[in-house]
C-alpha cells in the first residue's frame, strides 16, 4: 500500500513553494527528529487477530501522537467531523470490530443495493437482445454498437461534472437524485419505437448514470480506512455480477410475457426493472446520511452512532489518512484546484491502464447472449447459460481482491486478468464453424468469468491520490478512461466479422499483450519515483525534514514524503 510520512494540513500551506521532488530543496526533513518515521496506513491486516486479544488497544500510531506534527495535521474547523477529533482517543479491537461491522451493515450493504440497481438498468439491454429486441425496432448490430457507444460517451462526459456536483451538494443528496432520474428514463424504454428513440434513451441514461460509481466510492471513504476500502469495493462490485445473475432469472420470466400479452417481453423488462430502481432511489434519500457524525434526522432521531462510536470512526479514519480532513463534505473544487490535479503526471499511468485493461474481455462479455443465440440456443437457454460465467466471476473477483490485500500488491495481482484472458482469446481465435457449440460455450464462459481486477484498480487510484480533492477528480478521470475503453470495445466485434469475429479476436490478443507491457512499465514507474523520493528524504536531516513539512506547498501525491502503491 502507499505510505506517507506526515503531510501538510491546509492551514500550514501558506509558505514558500518548492520543487522538492527534483531535489531543488537544500537538505530540509523525516519525522525521525521527533521519533522514528511513522507510516500512515500501516494497520493490522484484516485477516489477523491482535496477539494481545480483542481488549488490547487498536489505535494505530499517527502523526497526531507527536506534538510538533499534531498542529500541522489537526483538522480545520470547517471539517464536518472536527468536533469528534481527539488525538488522545483510544479504543480496543473489540470496539473497532463492532463499529466496522455496524458500518458494513449501514453503509456497505446499501451501497451494494444501489449499485445492484444501477447494473440492473445498465445490463438489461443484453437480456432484451435475446427477445428479438433488434428485430422489433428494425435495427442492426451496428445500431446496437452505436447505442452502446453513445451511452458510454455520455456516461464519460457526465463523470467529472457529476463528481463536482456531488462534492458541492453532498453525495447523500446527489446519488439518490441520480437514481430517481435514470430510473424514469429506464422505465420509459417500454415505449421505444425505433432507432431514434433507442439512441436518445441511451444518451439520457449515460448522462444520468455517469459519476455514480466514483460518487459512491468517495462516500464510502468517509467511513473506511485504506486497508478496508479495497475489500469493500470488491463486495461492491459483486453486486454487478449479482445484477447479471438475478437479471438473467428475472428476464427468463418477464420475457415470456410476449406470449401472454402480445407485446414484446423486453418492454416489460425495462418497465419493471425501472420501477424497482425508482423505489431504491427514493429510499436512498433516507438511507444516506451526510457523514458519520451527521446521521441524526427527523426520521432517525437517535442517529446510527453514539458519541463514542462517532469519535472512534472519525479518529481511526484520520489516523489512517489525515488528508481526509482537508475538505468538508459540502466543499466544491475551484477551476485552479481541478487544473492542478489534472496535470499531475504521476496519476496518468493509472488512467492509461483504465483505458485498456478491460478491453480484452469486454466484447465477449457484452455480446455473450448474442453469441449464444448465434450458436443456436433459444431465448431461455441463452439467459440461463450466462449464469456459470457470472458465478465464476464472483468467485474470482473476491479471490484476487483478498490476495491483493494479503500480498500487499497491486500490479502483481491485477496483471492476472491479462494472463487469464490471453490463452483463452488465442483458443477463441482458432475456432471455426465446425467447432462444437459446447466447446465454444466453455471458452466464452471462462473469458467472461474473468478475475475482475477493477475494484483493485479503483482502490489503487484512490490510495495514490492522497487528498480529498485529488481523489474526487482522479476517480472521475480514471472512470472516464474506463468508459473510453468501453467505447473502443464496442467497435471490436463488427457485423461483417460475425459470427466468429476473427479480426476482432486478433485485435483483442494484441491489446492483451500491450496491457502486460503497460503493467510492467507502471511497476517500474512508481518504483523509480519511490526510490528517488527515499533518496532525497533520507539525505535530509531531521530538522530539514521538519522544515519541509512546515513550509511546503506540495499537495497530495506530490509530497516528497508520500510513497505510491504499486
Amino acid at each position: 500500500m502507499s505510505t506517507v510520512l506526515p503531510t501538510v494540513a491546509p492551514q500550514a500551506r501558506d509558505v514558500q513553494s518548492n520543487d522538492s521532488e527534483k531535489g531543488g530543496l537544500s537538505p530540509t526533513i523525516s519525522i525521525a527528529s521527533l521519533r522514528p518515521p511513522i507510516e500512515l496506513g500501516t494497520r493490522r491486516p484484516f485477516w489477523r487477530r491482535p496477539k494481545q486479544g480483542l481488549d488490547s488497544i487498536a489505535t494505530q500510531a499517527s502523526v497526531f501522537d507527536v506534538p510538533e506534527t499534531l498542529e500541522v495535521y489537526r483538522p480545520g474547523p470547517a471539517y464536518e467531523n472536527a468536533h469528534r477529533f481527539d488525538p488522545d482517543a483510544r479504543w480496543t479491537w473489540r470496539e473497532e470490530y463492532a463499529i466496522v461491522r455496524k458500518i458494513d451493515w449501514r453503509v456497505m450493504v446499501w451501497a451494494f443495493i444501489m449499485f445492484f440497481a444501477l447494473d440492473l438498468d445498465r445490463l438489461n439491454i443484453s437480456q432484451a437482445n435475446t427477445d428479438d429486441f433488434l428485430q422489433d425496432l428494425h435495427m442492426t448490430t451496428n445500431d446496437f454498437n452505436l447505442g452502446n457507444s453513445l451511452f458510454r460517451l455520455c456516461f464519460l462526459i457526465a463523470e467529472l461534472p457529476s463528481q463536482l456536483v456531488s462534492k458541492r451538494i453532498g453525495p447523500d443528496i446527489w446519488i439518490p437524485s441520480q437514481m430517481v432520474l435514470w430510473s424514469l428514463v429506464s422505465g420509459g424504454q417500454y415505449w421505444l419505437s425505433g432507432r431514434a428513440s433507442f439512441l436518445a434513451t441511451r444518451c439520457l441514461l449515460g448522462l444520468m448514470q455517469g459519476g455514480f460509481i466514483p460518487d459512491v466510492i468517495l462516500y464510502m471513504s468517509y467511513y473506511y480506512t485504506k486497508t478496508e476500502l479495497p475489500i469493500r469495493l470488491a463486495w461492491f462490485w459483486v453486486s454487478n455480477y449479482m445484477a447479471t445473475l438475478v437479471g438473467a432469472f428475472l428476464a427468463t420470466g418477464i420475457l415470456q410475457l410476449r406470449q401472454v400479452t402480445g407485446r414484446a417481453g423486453w418492454r416489460y423488462l425495462f418497465l419493471i426493472e425501472g420501477v424497482l430502481t425508482l423505489l431504491v432511489g427514493v429510499a436512498s434519500f433516507f438511507m444516506m446520511p451526510p457523514g458519520p457524525t451527521q446521521t441524526k434526522a427527523w426520521y432517525r432521531p437517535n442517529g446510527w452512532f453514539n458519541e463514542r462510536e462517532e469519535t472512534i470512526i472519525v479518529n481511526r479514519v484520520l489516523r489512517d489518512d489525515p488528508s481526509k480532513s482537508d475538505m468538508h463534505n459540502r466543499q466544491g473544487l475551484t477551476p485552479k484546484m481541478m487544473w492542478s490535479i489534472l496535470k499531475d503526471w504521476r496519476m496518468w499511468p493509472l488512467y492509461v491502464l483504465g483505458l485498456t485493461f478491460m478491453i480484452p474481455v469486454t466484447p465477449p462479455q457484452t455480446y455473450l447472449t448474442l453469441l449464444l443465440r448465434d450458436l443456436g440456443f433459444n431465448t431461455v437457454q441463452s439467459n440461463l447459460l450466462t449464469v456459470p460465467s457470472t458465478v465464476l466471476g464472483i468467485v474470482l473477483l473476491l479471490v484476487v481482491s483478498y490476495i491483493s490485500e494479503i500480498w500487499d500488491s497491486r500490479i502483481g495481482v491485477i496483471v492476472v486478468l491479462q494472463i487469464w484472458a490471453l490463452p483463452l482469446l488465442i483458443a477463441l481465435y482458432t475456432f471455426n464453424e465446425h467447432t462444437s457449440q459446447w466447446v465454444y460455450f466453455v471458452v466464452i464462459t471462462l473469458i467472461t468469468g474473468f478475475p475482475d481486477t477493477h475494484p483493485i484498480q479503483v482502490a489503487w487510484a484512490s490510495t495514490n491520490s492522497n487528498s480529498v480533492g485529488t481523489r474526487t477528480v482522479s476517480a472521475s478521470m480514471y472512470n472516464m478512461f474506463v468508459q473510453t475503453g468501453s467505447i473502443v470495445s464496442s467497435y471490436v466485434y463488427r457485423a461483417n466479422d460475425a459470427p466468429l469475429y476473427k479480426r476482432g479476436n486478433r485485435a483483442l490478443i494484441g491489446i492483451t499483450v500491450l496491457n502486460i507491457v503497460l503493467y510492467l512499465f507502471t511497476y517500474f514507474f512508481y518504483r523509480e519515483i519511490n526510490t528517488r523520493r527515499d533518496s532525497i528524504w533520507k539525505s535530509w536531516s531531521p530538522q530539514e525534514q521538519k522544515r519541509y513539512l512546515d513550509t511546503t506547498t506540495d499537495k497530495g501525491s506530490k509530497k516528497i514524503n508520500f510513497r505510491f502503491a504499486y
